[in-house]
């Protein structure tokens, strides 16, 4: 059975230098929040097949997770997962998949450049950058192999119309 993988970075969140707490609380700003929203909508007219949406810890994911979750209405389980924050990489995809062995659609809520350079790895190389926002869809014909097929990338631009 493939498993669709769906990876959302974060939205704007302020700059790490006009922030003065610890970094992990950094917030969306309000235009984030009100860019996410238009996004989210534009994601849920996608219908994706989620059966989990996880999320980074870290509080701009969090909100972002949480705006996507509201948009769709209650037809995917939001879930925090540690090993999505800044340092995921393939190892901590494994384990996430593995530990949703049976789902269809698996959207994570993280940061860059971790996502990026997983996609690449899990694809088999090539380069992408995902915006703040930035939606990836990989296809994975056997999830304990974690091979896939980057099928699209839609800039935020993009879900933002």
């Amino acid at each position: 059975m493939s498993l669709k993988l769906y990876f959302l970075r974060h939205g704007q969140a302020g700059t790490r230098q006009d922030w003065h707490g610890d970094d992990s609380e950094r917030p969306l700003t309000v235009e984030g929040k009100k860019r996410m929203q238009r996004e989210a909508a534009a994601i849920r007219t996608l219908d994706l097949p989620l059966d989990v949406i996880i999320s980074s810890p870290l509080v701009r994911a969090a909100q972002t997770a949480e705006i996507v979750a509201k948009a769709r209405g209650s037809s995917a389980r939001l879930v925090t997962d540690g090993r999505l924050a800044p340092g995921f990489g393939p190892k901590h995809l494994a384990a996430i998949v593995a530990e949703h062995r049976g789902a269809r659609g698996l959207m994570l809520v993280g940061h860059e450049p971790d996502f990026s350079e997983t996609i690449s790895q899990v694809t088999g190389g090539g380069r992408l950058a995902m915006k703040k926002g930035a939606l990836a869809y990989v296809e994975v014909e056997d999830p304990a192999s974690l091979k896939g097929t980057l099928v699209w990338l839609i800039p935020p631009k993009v879900l933002e119309r």
